[in-house]
C-alpha cells in the first residue's frame, strides 16, 4: 500500500537521529503496518474491544496530546498524570518514535509530518472488524460522549452521526442526563442517570446489560458523567452514588455474573477512587478524561483502562474466566494511524454520506497557521489563546473567559485553517459571546470555582479536567491550595496593573451561561478574526503561573 510505504520511510527520516527503539525497529524491518498493529496473543475466552469520547469527529485529524496534568491529592506524580519524558520512562517509549508521537506532545509538529493524522471512524471500523473476525464474540463497548462535539456532529444535532456509530453495531453504550437516545439498536446504560434522588429508578436508561459469551455470564454497568444528578450539592459530590453502585454489583452477582465491567464517563480519577471504595468491579473501562494508557492501572482487584479519545485509540481486552473469577488479562492499546490502516469501505461511504450536505461549507479556507494551533491543555491552550484574542477584538473587553474543552484538531505551523477546525473548537449549543460587567471579586469567585473543579484534592468533587481560560488577564492559581485561595496576583493586561476587587471590568465570554448582552456565536467571531489577519498564531492574550508540589 502506497500510504504504508510513505509512512515507513516517513518513520525512518524521523528516528534517523535517535537510538533505534522497538517500535522504530519495527518499521526498519518494512513490519510497521496494519498486521503489527493488530498483533495479539489471544487468551482467554472473554474478549472486550472499547473506545470513548469520539465526540463527532468521524474523520482522520492532527491532535497534539497534553503538555502536562497535574495530579492532585494522592494523584500527584502517579499515573495518568505524566507527559512527555516521564511518560516515555514509565512506558519505555523512545523519542521520536510513532508511539512517541502518539502519546506525547514534545517535537509533535515534526513528528505530525511524519507520522501523519489519527484516528477516522472508518479505521477504527477496520480494527474492530479484524478483531470480530478473530472473536466474533467480542463485545464493543462505546465509552460515551460520542456524538457530542465539533462540527458536523453539531450540525447534524446528532441522528446522523450516530447512524455511523450503530452501523459499527456495538453492544453497549453509557448516556449521560442530557442524553435522550431512545430506540438504540444497543444497550444504551446508566446506572447513576435518576429522576430524583440515588433511591429512584433511573430515568429512561437500564443501569447494565447481562451478556453471556464463552460460557461467562457478564454484567456491564454503565457509570455516567457522576455529577449529573449532584452538580446542585454543596458541593457537587460524585461519592454520593457509591452505595447504589455496590447495590448493582451485588446484585448481578447474585443473578450469576461472573464477569462485571464497569463503563464509565466520570472521569479517570473517580473511577480510581470508584474502584478503590466498591468491592467486585473487575474492569473499569475509563471515560471522560480523555488519557491513552498502553497499560492498565490495577486498584485492588480492579483493572482501569483508559482508550483515549477522538477515534485515536481502540482498546483490546482479552480475559480467562475461569471458576468464577479473572485469571488473567491481556490488554492492548492500538493506535489508529490513518495512513497504514485502510478505511472500512462500508462505513467510509457512510462518512462521506453524512457529510456530504455540510463539506462544501466545512471546507472553505480561512486562514493560516503561523505556529502550532493544539487544544489539550490543563490551563491553557494555543487555540483558545486565539479564540481569546478574537473575544477581545470583537466585543472590546477587557478580559475574556473559555471554557475548558477537550476536543478540536491540531493545526500544524503552515497549515491552512478551514471552517471545519474552526467549527471543531468552537462548535456547542450555547455559543453566542456574551459581553457582560463583573467585579474583580466576582471574576475571582469564578476563577476559584471553575479551578476546585479541577484541582479539589478528593476526585470525588472534581467536576472537571480542564481550567477555564483566560485572555486580558495574568494571576497565580496554586493547585495545593483550598477553594478561595489558589487564584492569587490577578493582574489586567497588558496594562499589567492589579485587579481591583471593587472595581468593574468589561469580560467576553462563551458557553458559560453568564448574564449579559448576547452577540454573534462564537465561531463567527473566531472567523472573523482570523480572515482579517489571513496569518495567526499562538500569541497568548492571558497569562497563568501554575504553582503545584514537585
Amino acid at each position: 500500500m502506497q500510504a504504508r510505504r510513505a509512512f515507513i520511510q516517513r518513520a525512518l527520516a524521523a528516528t534517523a537521529l535517535t537510538a533505534l527503539v522497538p517500535w522504530a525497529r519495527v518499521a526498519a524491518q518494512d513490519r510497521f503496518d496494519q498486521d503489527a498493529l493488530l498483533e495479539f496473543e489471544t487468551l482467554g475466552n472473554v474478549t472486550l474491544i472499547h473506545f470513548s469520547d469520539l465526540r463527532g469527529q468521524l474523520v482522520p485529524a492532527y491532535q497534539r496530546p497534553q503538555e502536562f496534568s497535574v495530579g492532585v491529592g494522592d494523584a500527584q506524580g502517579m499515573v495518568p498524570h505524566l507527559t512527555g519524558e516521564t511518560f516515555r520512562i514509565r512506558y519505555g517509549v523512545g523519542g521520536g518514535t510513532p508511539m512517541d508521537y502518539a502519546f506525547t506532545h514534545e517535537d509533535f509538529g515534526r513528528l505530525a509530518q511524519a507520522y501523519g493524522p489519527m484516528g477516522g471512524i472508518d479505521r477504527v471500523a477496520t480494527v474492530v472488524n479484524a478483531i470480530r473476525a478473530e472473536r466474533p464474540d467480542a463485545l464493543l463497548l462505546d465509552g460515551g460522549d460520542t456524538g457530542a462535539g465539533p462540527s458536523v456532529s453539531l450540525k447534524l444535532s446528532g441522528p446522523d452521526v450516530g447512524s455511523v456509530i450503530n452501523a459499527l453495531k456495538p453492544n453497549a453504550t453509557v448516556v449521560n442526563v442530557a442524553d435522550r437516545v431512545g430506540g438504540l439498536p444497543y444497550a444504551a446504560l446508566g446506572q447513576n442517570v435518576f429522576d430524583a434522588q440515588p433511591e429512584a429508578a433511573p430515568a429512561e436508561f437500564k443501569p447494565y446489560e447481562i451478556f453471556e459469551r464463552g460460557a461467562v455470564k457478564i454484567a456491564v454497568i454503565g457509570l455516567s458523567n457522576p455529577f449529573a444528578n449532584t452538580i446542585n450539592s454543596d458541593p457537587p459530590n460524585a461519592k454520593i452514588g457509591n452505595e447504589h453502585l455496590q447495590r448493582l454489583v451485588d446484585e448481578v452477582r447474585a443473578n450469576g455474573a461472573v464477569l462485571v465491567v464497569c463503563l464509565s464517563q466520570s472521569g479517570f480519577d473517580i473511577d480510581a477512587a470508584i474502584a478503590a471504595d466498591v468491592n467486585g468491579i473487575d474492569v473499569i473501562l475509563s471515560g471522560r478524561s480523555d488519557y491513552a494508557l498502553p497499560e492498565p492501572v490495577l486498584v485492588g482487584d480492579t483493572h482501569i483502562i483508559a482508550s483515549g479519545a477522538q477515534g485515536r485509540f481502540v482498546s483490546r481486552i482479552d480475559l480467562d474466566v475461569q471458576d468464577g473469577k479473572v485469571i488473567e488479562l491481556g490488554h492492548k492499546l492500538i493506535p489508529i494511524f490513518s495512513d497504514l490502516i485502510a478505511p472500512d469501505p462500508t462505513i467510509a461511504a457512510l462518512v462521506a454520506k453524512v457529510r456530504a450536505p455540510y463539506v462544501d461549507d466545512l471546507n472553505v479556507e480561512i486562514g493560516t497557521a503561523d505556529a502550532l494551533l493544539f487544544r489539550r491543555g490543563t490551563v491553557q491552550s494555543s487555540w483558545d489563546d486565539l479564540i481569546a484574542e478574537a473575544l477581545l477584538s470583537d466585543t472590546d473587553a477587557q478580559i475574556s473567559l473559555t471554557p475548558g474543552f477537550r476536543w478540536g484538531s491540531t493545526i500544524l505551523p503552515g497549515q491552512k485553517i478551514f471552517r471545519e477546525d474552526i467549527f471543531g473548537v468552537t462548535a456547542v449549543p450555547n455559543p453566542e459571546v456574551i459581553r457582560s460587567e463583573m467585579t474583580g471579586a466576582g471574576l475571582k469567585r469564578i476563577l476559584e470555582t471553575a479551578a476546585d473543579r479541577v484541582f479539589n484534592a478528593d476526585p470525588y468533587h472534581r467536576t472537571g479536567e480542564d481550567m477555564l481560560r483566560v485572555g486580558g488577564l495574568a494571576f497565580t492559581l496554586d493547585v495545593a491550595k483550598d477553594q478561595g485561595q489558589r487564584i492569587n496576583d490577578m493582574m489586567l493586561l497588558p496594562q499589567e496593573t492589579a485587579i481591583d476587587p471593587v472595581k468593574t471590568y468589561a469580560v467576553a465570554s462563551w458557553a458559560l451561561t453568564l448574564p449579559g448582552s448576547k452577540g454573534a456565536p462564537v465561531w463567527a467571531v473566531l472567523e472573523r478574526y482570523i480572515m482579517k489577519r489571513g496569518r495567526v498564531g499562538g500569541t497568548a492574550s492571558g497569562r497563568v503561573t501554575l504553582v503545584y508540589p514537585e
